[in-house]
């Protein structure tokens, strides 16, 4: 189960981002998640509850959003969406093609708590790059 290693890759990123923006707690954490990337949701789902304990994030809600498949068409030069065991150009159905997205997971957003306080003080939505085509925020 190579999920609770992620998490805690995840978390401690999490915990690095948190303290950068003097947070108290996390609240909420999303991901972007490709069918391609190797990572079982439920597995995922369990071995978060079990990381984030004892952590700025150990009352954090964890969603999850789908990537699209997508490739990129060396002989066409089209970038079109593909299937798991397609991954075929929707363009020309040339099998020359470079996957762009669907192999990622990405974290998208964080929503810190920056004042115990008040509770209702929320940064919004703290928004971390949003890279699709680029693998930068890969954990």
């Amino acid at each position: 189960m190579h999920e609770l290693a992620v998490c805690q890759g995840l978390l401690d990123q999490v915990t690095r981002i948190a303290h950068e923006h003097a947070a108290q707690r996390v609240d909420r954490i999303v991901l972007r998640i490709g069918p391609l990337s190797g990572i079982e949701l439920p597995l995922l789902e369990q071995a978060f509850t079990l990381a984030r304990a004892g952590t700025v994030a150990q009352d954090a809600e964890l969603h999850t959003e789908a990537a699209a498949i997508r490739v990129h068409c060396e002989t066409c030069g089209a970038e079109t969406d593909a299937q798991i065991n397609r991954l075929l150009c929707g363009e020309c159905g040339d099998y020359h093609t470079r996957l762009v997205s669907g192999d990622e997971m990405l974290l998208v957003s964080l929503e810190l708590v920056t004042d115990e306080r008040d509770k209702g003080n929320k940064d919004s939505s703290f928004k971390i790059q949003d890279t699709s085509n680029e693998k930068t925020s890969t954990l």
